[in-house]
């Protein structure tokens, strides 16, 4: 007795999984912060972000009117949304990528 391969069928339809978006966490320039409170904000809310990514993101927020500060999973990007506008700062919407 021999013995053959076993044979997958063939599948009608394919599946196609699509990974979920990341969300972009965007600050917006405004006249009323200064780069030391943007610069502790970064800092305090956005998990790994040492001072001198904070500062050179503040500068590119007052110089380009906006920088991407953080991009991730939306439930994440909405928490460090909240907790940046709330502490003041001038916030985009948020926007999937």
């Amino acid at each position: 007795m021999t013995s053959s391969p076993t044979i997958a069928p063939v599948r009608s339809s394919q599946v196609t999984r699509k990974p979920y978006p990341n969300y972009r966490v965007i600050v917006l320039n405004d006249d009323f912060n200064t780069f030391e409170h943007v610069v502790e904000c970064l800092t305090k809310y956005i998990p790994g972000m040492t001072s001198d990514q904070a500062w050179k993101l503040a500068n590119q927020i007052h110089t380009e009117g906006q920088a991407t500060v953080w991009v991730g999973p939306q439930e994440q990007a909405e928490l460090y949304h909240m907790q940046l506008s709330r502490a003041g700062l001038t916030m985009a919407p948020l926007e999937s990528t």
